[in-house]
């Protein structure tokens, strides 16, 4: 408990200093664009203070450096107006706005929202404006922060991405452990009832029970196959589908409560599918007895097989209680259940049986909250 607490502390704080660090920079960055934009201003009141100059010049004034201070500009865009709005002068304007009277006019106007006008006094009483826009550079630098904070969301995607899949990775080792220790586990009462079934039959016990016994010991022995499997790669076999279904739907049913309604629709001829027959098996049983328990032991339950040209459908529809629409993805999740006893792993085990194992595919095709629900699962055709 201890050191999952520091690694919750160590996170917040990981997370805290992140945050910090961009507030920085962002400020730090919105900052230069203000001094930037400032020393832009300083610029163009330099270059209209050049401009008067030259407007008041005779013969005897000094213009070099007025025209040297006006022809250093060479990347700030500006549009010199008289006092009726008229254009005068212009730089640094693209080529096809330079062009075109009504480009001009619309660019001016742009000009005038982006900073606000110098006024040029002139020695008639009368004045000039120079409307100038940003750079070229500082127009990227306006973009910057929203690539910074984008290239931070992005590398923070990829770490969570990262850590979510190394917390997978660790989820599913410790599943295959489980399940393998789980195998280990039944192996050996296993063997036991083995030799007591052999006992049973040289003590002449009715064969009928010892049938029965042999039937639930075989069943024992699959689940023992089915958790020994998880974790590695299963071996598939071209394998009828029809009747491997049919194989746990027969033991299932023999096995259920009298008051549920089983009925059986599948195609009469094989359908060839890469199975592993005893991963097979469990789906089925998890898919009808999740339905079962959605009745809570009592209604109807149908299971329809559909050959289409791609792939082997198994619907297992129920007349339950339903599930809620939001909830038609998490009934995969793990842990996830609505039962007060359940562990939520069995339609979770499905689900990677199914699309990891069988390369298919699983969903809730349809469900209505006190109506029932139908499961889909879809096996491709060999």
């Amino acid at each position: 408990m201890q050191i999952t607490d520091k690694r919750s502390i160590t996170r917040v704080i990981l997370i805290l200093a992140s945050f910090l660090i961009v507030v920085a920079i962002l400020w730090n960055t919105y900052n230069f664009f203000q001094i930037f934009k400032e020393d832009e201003r300083s610029k163009v009141e330099l270059w209209a203070g050049a401009q008067i100059a030259l407007n008041n010049a005779n013969e005897n004034t000094d213009v070099e450096l007025p025209f040297k201070i006006i022809s250093s500009n060479t990347s700030i865009p500006i549009i010199l107006t008289n006092s009726r709005d008229s254009i005068m002068k212009m730089a640094n304007l693209p080529v096809e706005v330079e062009a075109d009277t009504l480009r001009r006019r619309i660019f001016l106007n742009s000009l005038k929202k982006q900073n606000n006008p110098i006024q040029m006094g002139l020695a008639d009483n009368n004045f000039q404006y120079l409307y100038y826009g940003n750079s070229p550079l500082l127009n990227k630098l306006k973009y910057y922060p929203i690539a910074l904070v984008l290239i931070i969301v992005l590398f923070g995607a990829v770490v969570y991405i990262f850590f979510r899949a190394t917390k997978m990775s660790a989820q599913n080792r410790l599943w295959a452990g489980m399940a393998k220790e789980t195998a280990h586990q039944i192996g050996t009462p296993l063997s036991s009832l083995l030799g007591w079934i052999e006992i049973m039959k040289v003590d002449n016990v009715d064969e009928t029970t010892v049938t029965e016994v042999e039937k639930d010991v075989d069943r024992l022995q699959t689940i023992a196959e089915r958790f020994s499997k998880v974790g590695s790669e299963p071996e598939l076999e071209e394998l009828d589908i029809v009747q491997e279904t049919t194989k746990s739907f027969e033991y299932l049913k023999s096995r259920a409560s009298k008051q549920v309604v089983f009925s059986f629709n599948a195609p009469d001829y094989p359908v060839p599918v890469m199975l592993n027959p005893e991963l097979h098996s469990w789906t089925i049983e998890n898919l009808v007895k999740n339905a079962i328990d959605a009745m809570k032991g009592k209604g109807k339950l149908d299971i329809i097989i559909e050959d289409t040209e791609k792939y082997l459908k198994i619907k297992v529809c129920d007349s339950g209680k339903g599930i809620a629409k939001g909830q038609y993805r998490k009934v995969f999740e793990p842990g996830f259940t609505t039962k007060k006893r359940g562990w939520g792993l069995g339609l979770s085990l499905t689900k990677r049986i199914v699309q990891e194992y069988h390369k298919g595919r699983i969903k809730v095709l349809t469900s209505e909250v006190g109506k029932g629900t139908t499961m889909q699962a879809s096996f491709p055709k060999k």
